[in-house]
């Protein structure tokens, strides 16, 4: 008896241990994280906007009621320092991307960087990155150079879309001209291009990535692996060119038939995760790359803050988030504690089992029990105020210390040789600094430490520079 029993005992501690992983594996859960660009706080109707914009916003306004909706939740002033603040969870000039990139035609995220996917990649999850990138246009520096196993989208940024429909372009007029294309790749091959970036196409990409995104997230459900599914959108980043199904649609103009689209598609994507069965273990993250857009016709809203992308002010910094994980996050919160997108990569470790380097400094905090309602407050009050590589302040609480500012994107710099401080509960426009009534100089210690001890971090560990090549190797800290 004893030897028929030995494989059944055997058989049941395999079924047992196969089973211990796949519930640990359950545990975790799969992860959708929208990113719109450039679009401003006072765009959603939630947020102030919808109808007063255009057109209302109902599938993501139902998507705030049922999870966690942030009013003080902060970003980077410029598209490629945001992106890459929020996949490597540093300060963007530590890995050497404080700014959009004109001049450098190699830039990007060093592989050296341990990224979202990577990390999210090392713990289990199948990750796929579809939208536009902005990380890197070379050899690579692609997303399947950097933790995603696979990405569709666009390289640089949608104003390349502008090129092929100017009759003043001349593709052929200098060897470092490139077309835009949308491309395509895997993880251990090279990118391809699937078709020229130009205004057709640029009508027509987020409803494809829309698309592409169920797919991935249908193969991965029933590959029986967590996801992570990063959409990084292209709208509403000019030029805005809705899809034909939305162009004309709301009948209140470009912003109108915009907004209409950003809401169908969200509930595409949510709807594809009810008919999986898998949206009570999904987080789904919704957010902007940084604030409004400012170029006419397509000027967007920041709501009651001042101030557009490529500035320090609050309108530049403060976007919209939106965070559901049904059964986790307490439904219908609203919270206006600070969060910067730095917190999320070790938020999703936490959440996901991942590894938090150790080996570099790692900006973000580990906000897991604030998103599920365990504790009423951020483990951040603070973050210093970067616009390209030159910190303009610091920000702590409700209070902002400003040596430099910028009216808007285009504007000149203001330098003050005594610091605007604000209160932004009494001032959220940034537009009466407090500076000479000396009576609030108090505020001046905390904001003045959270500026110190950053300086000192990037004297320990130097910031990598712009546009330096692979393979990186950190100097030795002293």
């Amino acid at each position: 008896m004893r030897k028929i029993f030995r494989p059944l005992l055997a058989f049941a501690s395999v079924l047992a241990l196969a089973s211990s992983a796949f519930a640990a594996d359950a545990a975790k859960p799969n992860v959708l994280l929208i990113l719109m660009d450039n679009l401003g706080y006072g765009e959603l109707g939630v947020y102030g906007g919808g109808a007063t914009r255009g057109a209302a916003t109902p599938r993501i306004d139902k998507l705030a009621a049922e999870g966690l909706r942030l009013t003080n939740f902060n970003v980077e002033a410029q598209c490629t320092p945001s992106r890459a603040s929020l996949l490597t969870g540093r300060y963007p000039i530590r890995s050497g991307n404080p700014e959009v990139p004109v001049t450098t035609p190699r830039y990007g995220l060093v592989q050296w960087e341990v990224t979202l996917a990577k990390m999210l990649g090392d713990a289990g999850y199948t990750t796929a990155a579809f939208g536009k990138w902005h990380l890197g246009r070379t050899a690579g520096r692609y997303p399947t150079d950097m933790g995603f196993d696979e990405w569709v989208g666009i390289p640089n940024s949608s104003d390349e879309s502008n090129w092929p429909n100017n009759a003043m372009f001349r593709a052929d007029a200098h060897p470092a001209i490139e077309l835009a294309y949308v491309m395509q790749g895997r993880k251990g091959a090279a990118p391809e291009k699937l078709k020229l970036y130009d205004h057709q196409a640029r009508r027509l990409i987020d409803g494809e990535l829309t698309e592409r995104t169920v797919d991935f997230m249908q193969r991965s459900v029933k590959a029986g692996k967590p996801f992570f599914a990063y959409v990084p959108y292209t709208m509403v980043h000019h030029p805005m060119l809705p899809h034909p199904d939305f162009d004309g649609k709301s009948g209140n103009g470009v912003w109108g038939d915009t907004l209409m689209q950003i809401d169908a598609y969200t509930g595409r994507l949510l709807d594809a995760l009810d008919k999986m069965g898998v949206a009570k273990n999904t987080l789904v993250i919704f957010m902007s790359d940084n604030g409004p857009e400012m170029m006419e016709p397509w000027r967007g809203s920041a709501g009651p803050w001042r101030g557009s992308y490529f500035t320090g002010l609050e309108g530049s910094l403060r976007v919209p988030f939106i965070a559901r994980w049904p059964g986790h996050i307490p439904a219908g919160r609203v919270s206006n504690e600070i969060v910067h997108e730095m917190d999320i990569f070790p938020t999703l470790a936490n959440f996901g089992g991942g590894v938090v380097p150790s080996d570099r400094p790692i900006d973000g905090v580990n906000q897991g029990d604030f998103l599920l309602g365990k504790k009423d407050k951020s483990n951040r009050d603070g973050f210093v105020v970067y616009v390209g590589k030159e910190i303009f302040g610091v920000k702590w609480r409700d209070w902002k210390m400003m040596s430099k500012e910028m009216d808007s994107g285009e504007a000149p710099i203001k330098q003050y040789s005594i610091p605007h401080i604000y209160n932004l509960l009494l001032d959220p426009r940034e537009e009466r600094p407090m500076t000479n009534t000396y009576e609030n100089f108090w505020v001046v210690n905390p904001l003045v430490q959270i500026l110190a001890e950053h300086m000192a971090s990037l004297k320990k560990y130097p910031p990598i520079a712009p546009g330096t090549p692979d393979p990186y190797t950190p100097p030795t800290s002293p």
